[in-house]
């Protein structure tokens, strides 16, 4: 299950949700055929679309 907090800038995130995100983060992350692990070059591609789009949304 995917989960989506939206903290805006200045904005401090509650406590459960840090406690999720904590839980979360301890827990291995499980690939399957939907969802394969990506080769290195498929991370750096998928990596520069993220920066780009974080660019955008920052300079919106």
């Amino acid at each position: 299950m995917t989960k989506t907090f939206t903290i805006k800038e200045g904005q401090a995130p509650a406590q459960e949700q840090l406690k999720e995100v904590r839980a979360a983060a301890k827990r291995e992350i499980q690939f399957d055929e939907d969802s394969p692990e990506l080769s290195p070059a498929m991370f750096k591609a998928f990596r520069c679309t993220v920066t780009q789009r974080n660019r955008k949304k920052k300079n919106a």
